[in-house]
């Protein structure tokens, strides 16, 4: 843990330091070993080894060197000065900016080692709010690219590999090439997930496509070659000779053919639907990813990391013959910034075991595993949330074992005990955080009292904190329904401004009430009425 930290502060350093000059002097050193010496620091600290303090620093320093420190005085001229200038715009309290930073100088000596010619620039946008303002920085954390003074916001992953595939894009050709059997091993060296294509000299309708969906595709590297060989080299699995597309990745399932059709959109769609692991590991990085995705049947396992251990192998059977139909997610239950979120729209935010969910994107609708977990039952759970046979999840309390003046009403009671109710039934919706709740909770009970005599009203309350039903949509609280017997499917929605007697009153001319003081209640409630 020790080493970890150390080279997360040599890597911080690499943005954290102040360059002196307001233009990049790309020409000086040669830098093009700083990201294998970066990225060894990071391993051997991963492996738990020794640092060379030394050496890290040596590293952090040519690393740091890329980097222009922007404010007041240079930020715009900066943007006006470097033809291709990618920016960081960060604030020091900002977790996420710190959690960039690393991949961020990771990214710029990549591009360095490349031959780039992109200038790499920082702006502290808290201390330097008008030099954030004047190069478009309005967030934090904020990339952006300059070309030739045209700004670029940088929407993708908070990864090296997607940083510098976006930059090459944006600045260069959308494909690289590749012609030897050299090149193409060196290439597997540096890039992890890339779309493979193999054209014949180059040309024709199906190449073209190719090189449209490269073109559009803002996060994926797109690489090409006329030789089979070559290809093999990258594909070990390519049957054909004249043409082939597939996308390699670096996890178990690591080669995906393409089988569609050669238009640009299929092309882009099948990188979409297959660029995903088998499971992802949900982070506040990859969050936005995750939402967005073309696979909109999601299904969430929340487990402590030991427990996920014991559950990854069998998951991960489950997601493999469930492939581009569902996304399997596994979330850390020990982040609760990233688990809590989740398990409170199930009312689970306690659980400690681990937990199967699902939701279907689309529509919104959230899905829960109740039985064990387990191969089989994670399957059948899968298959009926595919063919839409999986009823939905509606948190709800237990069964209420007594019935007061006023009924509390749960979410697996609400369909018993207002709408199949033969009663009208006068319905409080409210939540313990409610600011107004407690003054119309107390109005209510008074009505109740009141209409006490009445067979055909009855007074209802439901926590919509705990409890849900797809035929009660609330937004706000409290919130007072009046459904009336003989048409449950339209309530009256009353004021929570008016007073008991308009409210009396109401009730009143609605269920055709001759007067109200023939129903029996406490002298004192109905001189307030």
């Amino acid at each position: 843990m020790r080493a970890r930290w150390a080279v997360t502060l040599l890597l911080l350093a690499v943005l954290a330091l102040t360059a002196s000059a307001a233009r990049l002097d790309l020409d000086d050193d040669d830098d093009s070993g700083v990201l294998d010496e970066l990225l060894a620091i990071d391993e051997e600290a991963e492996r738990g080894g020794l640092l060379d303090a030394e050496g890290a620093g040596e590293a952090v320093r040519r690393a740091q060197s890329m980097v222009l420190s922007l404010d007041n005085d240079n930020a715009r001229r900066a943007v006006e000065d470097h033809a291709e200038l990618l920016l960081l715009g960060y604030a020091p309290w900002c977790e996420r900016s710190a959690q960039l930073m690393p991949r961020f100088a990771e990214a710029a000596a990549a591009l360095r080692a490349m031959g780039s010619a992109v200038a790499f620039a920082k702006l502290d946008g808290e201390r330097y709010p008008k030099a954030a303002a004047a190069v478009g920085v309005k967030g934090f954390p904020t990339v952006l690219l300059f070309v030739n003074g045209t700004e670029h916001a940088y929407h993708g992953l908070h990864t090296k590999d997607a940083i510098v595939t976006w930059v090459r894009k944006k600045t260069g050709e959308p494909i690289i090439r590749l012609q030897s059997k050299d090149s193409a091993e060196e290439f597997l060296k540096k890039d992890m997930t890339f779309v493979i294509g193999l054209f014949k000299n180059f040309e024709g309708a199906d190449h073209e496509e190719f090189v449209k969906a490269a073109t559009t595709d803002n996060e994926v590297q797109f690489v090409e070659t006329s030789d089979t060989r070559v290809a093999k080299v990258l594909f070990p699995g390519i049957t054909s000779e004249e043409k082939f597309v597939g996308l390699v990745k670096s996890e178990p399932e690591k080669f995906e053919k393409f089988d569609g059709k050669f238009e640009e959109k299929e092309i882009l769609r099948f990188v979409e639907l297959n660029k995903f692991p088998l499971i992802t590991v949900f982070t506040e990085l990859n969050s936005g990813k995750v939402y967005s995705s073309p696979i909109k049947l999601q299904v969430f396992t929340f487990a402590e990391a030991y427990d996920f251990e014991d559950l990854e192998s069998m998951v991960e059977e489950i997601a493999r013959a469930f492939k581009t139909k569902i996304m399997f997610i596994y979330v850390d239950t020990a982040e609760e910034n990233l688990a809590k979120p989740f398990l409170t729209l199930y009312g689970l935010e306690s659980e400690k075991k681990p937990t199967v969910t699902a939701f279907d994107t689309s529509n919104g609708a959230k899905y829960l595993m109740e039985a064990d977990i387990n191969a089989n039952n994670l399957r059948e759970f899968c298959l009926s949330l595919l063919d839409g046979t999986l009823p939905p999840y509606h948190k709800s309390e237990p069964l209420p074992q007594e019935k007061g003046l006023i009924e509390k009403v749960v979410g697996r009671t609400f369909d018993s005990s207002v709408l199949e109710s033969h009663q009208n039934v006068f319905l409080e919706v409210h939540t313990p955080w409610c600011v107004d709740c407690e003054a119309i909770s107390k109005n209510v009970e008074k009505l109740a009292k009141h209409f006490s005599g009445s067979d055909n009203l009855k007074f209802a309350r439901i926590d919509a904190s705990v409890n849900e039903h797809p035929k009660l949509k609330v937004n706000n609280y409290p919130t007072l329904f009046l459904y009336l017997a003989e048409d449950k499917n339209n309530p009256i929605k009353l004021s929570k401004k008016s007073s008991v007697k308009d409210m009396a009153k109401l009730i009143k001319e609605k269920l055709q009430i001759p007067d109200v003081e023939t129903v029996a209640a406490p002298d004192n409630v109905k001189d307030e009425l």
